[in-house]
């Protein structure tokens, strides 16, 4: 199998199920982001962290190329003519949200209460966290305004809320490990 098709020379890409788009379709960007997103978790994930975050972001990284192949399959194109569903994998569901807010309830657990607005940075690991943040909620926010036109999988939304979440108290989290001290935002009020 070639890697190029030359399909997409003229700006066009095919969805799951053969219809074809513009690449600056909305729904080419809301899974273009998630598949960007991967990349960057696969960034944290090479770091040298705990062994339980690796496993933890091998099992977000799996999720996502799911969530992705959800977002590249049209309601329209979700059931083959024989009644049978086109992606014959297991979707993102409630169990994949749960997943992530377990994993948040356990980290936080052990951190310290926050009080201010933290600033991204401090460790290159913990930093990663905060790009992979940032692209999980355009991701969020690119889903959404697909969700507004064209109905989708709620639980998309759900967890790439929740994933966000995660980012953050995983940065947190690694920052303890690390021995790396979070930075509070603090409002300069003399200006």
């Amino acid at each position: 199998m070639k890697i190029y098709t030359k399909t997409g020379d003229e700006g066009s890409t095919a969805l799951f199920g053969g219809s074809r788009v513009k690449k600056y379709n909305l729904r080419i960007d809301s899974y273009g982001t998630v598949d960007e997103l991967n990349a960057y978790i696969g960034l944290i994930k090479d770091q040298e962290i705990d062994e339980v975050s690796k496993k933890a972001l091998l099992k977000i990284q799996n999720d996502l190329f799911t969530l992705g192949a959800m977002l590249a399959t049209p309601p329209e194109k979700e059931t083959l003519k024989s009644g049978k569903e086109r992606l014959n994998i297991p979707k993102i569901n409630e169990t994949a949200v749960q997943f992530l807010e377990n994993e948040i309830d356990v980290m936080d657990a052990k951190l310290p209460q926050m009080t201010h607005f933290i600033l991204p940075g401090g460790h290159q690991a913990v930093s990663f966290c905060h790009v992979a943040r940032c692209v999980c909620r355009r991701a969020e926010r690119l889903s959404v305004a697909l969700n507004d036109q064209e109905s989708i999988n709620p639980a998309i939304l759900k967890y790439l809320n929740r994933l966000s979440d995660y980012l953050f108290v995983l940065a947190r989290m690694l920052s303890k490990q690390l021995d790396i001290e979070e930075f509070k935002w603090i409002p300069n009020k003399n200006n």
